[in-house]
């Protein structure tokens, strides 16, 4: 596959990337690690709007469904030392082009999370990094994975009035990794830790008990499922362990999942993560921010039946990539934090 590059600017620690649909078209969002704004782009790559200078620490961002433009957000969260103070907020623009903000939940440690759908039901689904921490690179205090039903109407919700939660599943070390993956036509999380990586399914009615499945035991940064071969069978794609070099696809065998490829190279720090289609074939796109610092894509080669990558980028350092399609065109957009970059990507094959 080629990429061609455009840079549509510069934001210091740029970390979180999100679509967004307002005023009847499709955006993106772009935020940063520390005290620094987050950005709202339109789909040819120009700024359109700042939505906030501050306070930042945003690891994730996500679009309240049926809104026009309204998103959940974290901020304060500013590295796995700093991140006691954070807080999901929600983020309404009003008739006046301002960005109105507040905090609905304050969950210290909260580093993914997203809303998923079951039936007629949305859920918000929150992974803590960690419970608690007394000193740096204290992991003493396992994270936990929390989960509420969003009501209809968020506008009741404030710091006063908090979202309530409940615990899902504790005990929980360095838990890092989120993916929304559909099964059966439903939103299942992949969440991976320590511990390996584990599949949460909403329940069909309120007041009913998630499901989880243990899928692996190997210690995991981030994981998706990608159907390489379409087989019909999805394999397993894990970046490990936390914060770690090592790039691997497991492929199910007698119930349980089986490595079957790792990539020959150290991809230090991996970190940013797509999988999915990608100029219609399924493809897994891996950005790793120390090191050689570039931005890989694996696919499955069907003749020689073996997986094989390519560099698109090289020594940009991304922390997390979002994949767009634009008039049929495939776009990867990646924040480039270890350069302080935003990149557009158009890729053909």
């Amino acid at each position: 596959m080629k990429a061609e590059k455009k840079v549509l600017g510069h934001l210091t620690k740029c970390y979180s990337v999100a679509p967004l649909n307002y005023k009847g078209k499709e955006h993106f969002l772009v935020a940063a690690e520390k005290e620094d704004p987050c950005l709202l782009f339109d789909m040819d790559g120009n700024k359109v709007d700042t939505v906030w200078e501050e306070p930042g620490g945003t690891m994730s961002m996500v679009q309240v469904p049926g809104t026009d433009g309204q998103f959940l957000a974290t901020q304060r969260f500013y590295s796995p030392n700093d991140s006691k103070e954070a807080v999901i907020v929600l983020v309404t623009p009003d008739n006046l082009g301002k960005w109105q903000i507040k905090t609905i939940a304050a969950l210290p440690h909260v580093h993914r999370f997203d809303i998923l759908k079951r039936g007629r039901t949305y859920y918000l689904l929150a992974c803590t990094l960690k419970s608690g921490h007394e000193y740096k690179e204290d992991w003493s205090s396992p994270g936990k994975v929390y989960a509420a039903v969003l009501p209809e109407d968020l506008s009741g919700l404030c710091e006063s009035h908090p979202l309530q939660f409940e615990v899902i599943l504790e005990g929980l070390f360095k838990n890092h990794g989120y993916y929304r993956v559909e099964e059966d036509g439903a939103d299942t999380a992949l969440v991976s830790c320590e511990g390996g990586v584990f599949q949460f399914v909403p329940p069909f009615q309120k007041g009913e008990k998630w499901e989880v499945q243990k899928l692996l035991d190997t210690p995991a940064s981030d994981g998706v499922l990608i159907d390489f071969d379409e087989d019909g069978e999805k394999e397993l794609a894990v970046l490990s362990p936390f914060h770690g070099d090592c790039i691997s696809i497991y492929k199910k065998s007698e119930g349980s999942y089986k490595k079957v490829y790792e990539y020959e190279k150290k991809a230090e720090f991996s970190h940013g993560i797509f999988g999915g289609s990608l100029c219609g074939k399924p493809a897994l796109v891996v950005g790793h921010r120390q090191g050689e610092r570039n931005l890989l894509c694996f696919t499955w080669n069907k003749e020689l039946k073996t997986y094989q990558w390519e560099i698109l980028d090289r020594d940009c350092g991304p922390a997390n990539v979002l994949h767009l399609k634009k008039e049929g065109e495939d776009l990867l957009i990646s924040a480039n934090r270890e350069i302080d970059e935003i990149a557009m990507y158009r890729i053909t094959p």
